[in-house]
């Protein structure tokens, strides 16, 4: 009788127990992925239901490589672990090279190519500090942010509500910032012609590469490399985890093909303003009066429907592809943790508010400015890089206080 009482409890308790919503994940990521394709095929164009899938193909990738900016950076300030960095440094020289060409060559399939390439002055300083900050307080920054939700970390829902909000309070002044003291845009290959920037841009990132080489040699002895797990076989070709350098290679290939279709390089942020715009249009403010909305193409985001904007679209599939990439890897056998110390939910919101005021001035964030700005031979992604690390040093410092564990 005692033994039978006992496997009652135990069956009511398994009935009870959260069920593995693996397979059911894996179904609606596929299902938003394809209808969402086939709705922009038809509403939109081709090129928008194609920039949609990369979009998830990026997600995709950032999760199953496990590729963070934030925390690369992080792992090298703290304890002189390079390989993020060094994934990172192979990664823009990869897209440098296949950037070149079509940077030219200046147009393909029958419109315009033309790569992120800003102008570099004080609000482009402050604002990448400020991004550098905010990204280790968020715990990821614009991508990584996008990628942890698609990946099951709730704070990371917290951290894009940050961002968002610090998106329009520095659209409602933006011209403020750009008053200040600049110089013009300045590109490597229109400075010292094409082989001469695109050797010039080679001899930063192998001296970055190299650096950091010699640093963590230094504190190490040697270099240090994360260990895979292969637990899958051939399925670790869709169930993960992958290397760095096979993230770093994949993600060069698709900003690639964001050129090609796009016309312009891979970027997140600009989204996040648009959303926020839309949002307080809803109690009645207008943005179309602030200074960051003017002009023609931004006054036509304003008034399109959000699937128009592609890096709206990109960035909601992004989430949908790590989400898929989350649930082949078996992520979602265990229920997500939504409880978080208010430290750190009061940490990601400030992060939050910092990065996306700070993208906004700096023309772009961890992609916009400083992956695709690079790759575009732009001096200002190099700046963005300088003063961002130099923000993260201070984050760093101040993470502890947001109860996160280094």
């Amino acid at each position: 009788m005692e033994m039978t009482a006992q496997q009652d409890v135990r069956a009511k308790q398994a009935a009870n127990a959260p069920k593995n919503p693996t397979a059911w994940i894996i179904a609606v990521s596929c299902f938003v992925l394809i209808g969402g394709a086939l709705f922009l095929y038809s509403r939109v164009s081709w090129q928008q239901a194609l920039l949609y899938l990369l979009g998830a193909f990026g997600g995709f990738v950032l999760y199953q490589a496990h590729f963070g900016f934030t925390s690369a950076w992080r792992k090298f300030i703290l304890y002189r672990q390079g390989e993020g960095i060094r994934a990172q440094m192979i990664m823009m020289a990869v897209a440098s090279a296949l950037f070149l060409p079509l940077l030219l060559k200046g147009s393909i399939f029958g419109h315009s190519v033309a790569g992120n390439v800003h102008e570099v002055g004080i609000a482009v300083m402050i604002g990448a500090f400020i991004f550098g900050i905010g990204m280790q307080l968020g715990d990821g920054c614009a991508s990584g942010t996008l990628y942890h939700i698609g990946g099951g970390d709730a704070n990371g829902v917290v951290t894009l509500i940050g961002f968002i909000a610090g998106s329009v309070i520095a659209t409602t002044h933006f011209d403020v910032w750009m008053r200040m003291p600049h110089v013009e845009p300045i590109s490597l290959i229109a400075s010292f012609g094409a082989w001469g920037g695109f050797l010039l841009q080679l001899v930063l990132l192998a001296v970055v590469y190299y650096v950091v080489t010699v640093m963590e040699k230094r504190r190490h002895g040697k270099l240090l490399t994360i260990p895979l797990e292969r637990r899958h076989g051939w399925k670790t070709i869709y169930k993960g985890p992958w290397s760095l350098l096979v993230g770093a290679l994949l993600l060069a290939l698709m900003n690639v093909l964001v050129l090609m279709f796009k016309g312009s390089p891979w970027g997140i942020t600009s989204a996040f303003a648009l959303w926020g715009a839309k949002f307080v249009q809803l109690f009645g403010a207008d943005p179309t009066a602030w200074a960051y909305w003017q002009g023609e193409a931004k006054q036509q985001a304003l008034a399109n429907p959000l699937y128009y904007d592609t890096t709206t679209v990109m960035d909601i599939s992004l989430m949908f592809g790590a989400l898929l990439a989350a649930a082949f890897a078996g992520r979602y056998a265990k229920p997500v943790q939504w409880k978080r110390p208010t430290r750190m939910t009061i940490g990601a919101l400030i992060g939050g508010l910092m990065m996306g005021y700070g993208a906004r001035l700096a023309f772009g964030c961890n992609i916009g400015a400083y992956f695709s700005g690079i790759a575009s031979f732009s001096v200002h992604g190099w700046i963005w890089f300088v003063f961002a690390f130099l923000g993260s040093l201070i984050g760093v410092k101040l993470r502890p206080y947001c109860a996160y564990k280094n």
